[in-house]
This record gives C-alpha cells, sequence and structure tokens, in this order.
C-alpha cells in the first residue's frame, strides 16, 4: 500500500487564486526599479512613489492580458452583455452617493486624527489629498461604465445610498459589509504609504564598501530590501481592490475579536511599539551585541534573518495585486502557502525571537524574564490573529478543501503535529 505522505500518493493541492506569474512579473519590476534608483542615487519620496508603479503596473498587466482575471465569474460581471446607461443611471446615481459618503467619512477621520499629520503619516496624508479629487472625479465615469456590466450592481455602496436617500430595498448587512471593507483600506493603506519612502531611501543609500565587508551590516542592509518590497505589494494591494481585476474584497472579517488582534498590530493603535504594554526591547540588545567579534557566528544569523525576513516578504509577494489584512479577496494555496498557512506570521515571529534573544539581558534576570514573557504573548495575539483569520475564511469552501490539505500534507503543520504528538 502507497504511503499516504509520499508525493504520489497525495491528490492535488487546491487551486490557487493567484497565479505565480502575477508576483514573479511585479517583483522583476520592483527589482528593475530599485535597481536603476541605486544606480542613478534616485533616493527620494517620488522614486519610492514610482517603485509602486513598477511593482504594480506589470501585475495589472500580468492578470489581464495572461491570467485573463477580468473573465472569471468570481468578478460578477457579464462582459457579453451591458444594459442600456437608462437601465442602470438611477442605480449608478445611488451608488455614487453612497460611495461618496463613505469618502466623506474617511476625509473626516483622517482630518479630526491628529496622528494623521506627524511623523510617517504626514506623508500619506499630502498623497492622499492630492489624490482624492482624481478619485472623486473618475468615480464617476467607473461607477456609470462598471454597473452596465454587474450581473447584480446593487452592492453595499447602492445599500448605503439607498438608504441615505430613503429609498427601499436596504439591507443592512450589506451596508456593514461595505463599511467594513472601507474601513480596511482607510485604516491600513496610510500606514503603507507612510512607510514607502523610508525603507526605499535607506536601501538605495546604502554604502556597499561597509555592506560588502560587515556581515551585520549586509544582513540589515537585504533585511532593508525585503522589507521594501514587501510594504511595496501590500500598499499596492490595498489601492487595487477592484472588481475587473477579481482582487475585489469579497468579504471583510466580520468578528471584533480579529479587528483586535489586527489593529493592535499596527499605528496608532499599536500595542508593541517602543513603550507600549507589549513592548518586549527594555533590557534586551539586537543579536549583533551578543555575537561581537566572532565574524562566522554573525554571518550564520545574519544568513538566517535575512532567510526569515525574505519567506516573509515572499508571503506578500504571493499575493500579487490581492494583499490586505481582514479581507477575503481569493484563497491562495501556492508559493509559501502550500507549507504553511500563516508563512508570514511563521517567518516575522521566529525573527524576533533569533534578532532580540530576550532571555538575554543587558539589565537583570528580571528584565530577561519580563522580555521573554512579552514575546511570548507579541507570538500569542499573532496566533489569535491567525485562528480569527481561519474563522473567517472557513466560510468558503475552497478555504475549508485547502485548510483539510495543509492539515493532510502541509509540511509545516505536520510538523507542529508530530511536535505535539498527534
Amino acid at each position: 500500500m502507497a504511503d499516504p505522505s509520499s508525493p504520489s500518493a497525495r491528490p492535488p493541492r487546491p487551486a490557487s487564486a493567484v497565479s505565480h506569474g502575477v508576483g514573479l512579473a511585479g517583483l522583476v519590476g520592483s527589482v528593475a526599479w530599485i535597481a536603476l534608483a541605486r544606480w542613478r542615487h534616485l533616493d527620494g519620496p517620488y522614486a519610492a512613489l514610482f517603485h509602486l508603479l513598477c511593482a504594480g503596473v506589470p501585475m495589472l498587466l500580468w492578470s489581464v492580458l495572461v491570467d485573463q482575471v477580468h473573465r472569471r465569474p468570481s468578478t460578477g460581471i457579464d462582459w457579453e452583455h451591458p444594459r442600456p446607461y437608462r437601465e442602470t443611471l438611477d442605480i449608478s446615481l445611488t451608488k455614487l452617493a453612497g460611495l461618496w459618503a463613505t469618502f466623506g467619512g474617511i476625509a473626516l477621520i483622517f482630518a479630526t486624527g491628529r496622528f494623521y499629520w506627524q511623523g510617517i503619516f504626514l506623508f500619506a496624508m499630502n498623497c492622499l489629498a492630492w489624490a482624492a479629487p482624481a478619485l472623486f472625479l473618475l468615480s464617476i465615469p467607473y461607477v456609470l461604465w462598471l454597473d452596465r456590466r454587474l450581473v447584480e450592481p446593487r452592492d453595499g455602496a447602492w445599500m448605503l445610498g439607498a438608504w441615505l436617500t430613503g429609498q427601499p430595498g436596504v439591507e443592512a448587512e450589506a451596508i456593514h459589509a461595505h463599511l467594513r471593507a472601507w474601513a480596511v483600506k482607510a485604516f491600513f493603506l496610510p500606514f503603507m504609504l507612510g512607510v514607502v519612502p523610508g525603507g526605499f531611501g535607506m536601501f538605495v543609500r546604502g554604502d556597499l564598501s561597509v555592506v560588502l565587508h560587515d556581515p551585520v551590516a549586509l544582513a540589515n542592509w537585504l533585511i532593508t530590501l525585503m522589507f521594501l518590497i514587501d510594504v511595496a505589494f501590500a500598499t499596492v494591494g490595498y489601492m487595487l481592490t477592484l472588481r475587473p481585476l477579481d482582487a475585489h474584497i469579497r468579504s471583510a472579517n466580520p468578528y471584533a475579536a480579529a479587528w483586535a488582534a489586527a489593529l493592535i498590530c499596527y499605528p496608532p493603535t499599536i500595542l508593541m511599539t517602543n513603550g507600549g504594554p507589549l513592548d518586549y526591547r527594555p533590557g534586551t540588545a539586537e543579536w549583533s551585541y551578543w555575537f561581537a567579534g566572532h565574524p562566522v557566528v554573525l554571518a550564520a544569523i545574519g544568513t538566517v534573518l535575512v532567510g526569515l525576513t525574505a519567506v516573509y516578504a515572499w508571503s506578500t509577494v504571493a499575493f500579487g495585486i490581492r494583499f490586505s489584512n481582514l479581507t477575503h479577496r481569493g484563497i491562495l494555496t501556492h508559493g509559501p502557502y502550500a507549507v504553511s498557512r500563516h508563512p508570514a506570521y511563521l517567518s516575522k515571529n521566529i525573527f524576533w525571537w533569533i534578532a532580540t534573544i530576550p532571555i538575554l539581558s543587558t539589565g537583570t534576570w528580571v528584565d530577561a524574564a519580563r522580555a521573554t514573557i512579552l514575546l511570548g504573548a507579541v507570538n500569542g495575539v499573532y496566533y489569535w490573529r491567525a485562528r480569527t483569520e481561519e474563522r473567517h475564511l472557513s466560510v468558503d469552501p475552497a478555504y475549508r478543501d485547502y485548510s483539510e490539505w495543509m492539515a493532510r500534507y502541509g509540511l509545516v503543520p505536520r510538523f507542529f503535529a508530530w511536535v505535539m504528538g498527534r
């Protein structure tokens, strides 16, 4: 009898909603621009923003020209039988009312929150303020054009507009789903935009005469590269939530626990920041401190940390144009998601333990114990995030199939099952 764990006996892995080619196309564009920027010393914020185009446009073209994602039934679009404008005009005007009300609410939140106008958020607010008039104007032809082709144009935006204008047929849950989806973008996009210039400039300005002769500097420089690629892909993902690209938000997580677990990991509500309740860094030192004077050990640890960061970035690249927190935008089963359900969380948390080594302290054993416990609590937060995400995605039969396949054949789930004696 064949061993069920052998590759020949395994059923095929469930299909992924995203092809390998999308992320690869974006990665080629991203690396090409980074290389050119280093050569031409283009390290400013506009060069960092252009990096988003260099990553996003190849992914968009691949999605449309090669994968032809716009033809998928999951878009909810019927390209062959567009309705006359007169049949959808009232729907579109109602939808625009709901969409513009959503834009106005987000703008009010941004204008009211003082933290949005300082630090890294200031750059993001300037970008969004510049883009807002164009977004407002372009929404008109976009909605008029798309509603003629949507199988069901009365979506959440329409429901909100209908509620505001006193029309019948309003479904409260559709409005809630619409607001949750836009809340995801409103919370995460400013942060992602805000960190785009910093990492890009840091990598482009890296001094090779130092980097290539110091294993710690080299590791940190390459880690910066991985993070700037990760941030670029994530930012593009939040921007391109478009139905014609089959990258729309199917649903945003409806569970309060999921939102709590995610929001405490990001500014301005982060708990792990310096001085925060889950700040595990006081009394610790970086890995390079403890192994100073041992270049072989430093090189080995640096290689592991770069590898973990590469897995983290790869996890974002695999999404292509579909990355965003707290949402369902199609189930991924390829790349790092072929070995783990949560490769980004796993690699990130392992990275922190190796980079910080909390059991070693520059202070007292109490500091070491406190740092170890707090980092364990941070790990617990990410486990909490993973479980709430699984709860949300498990509504989709495609995710249940993927999860069952992973439990039986995924490398990481099988390893943990073995460790726990299951």
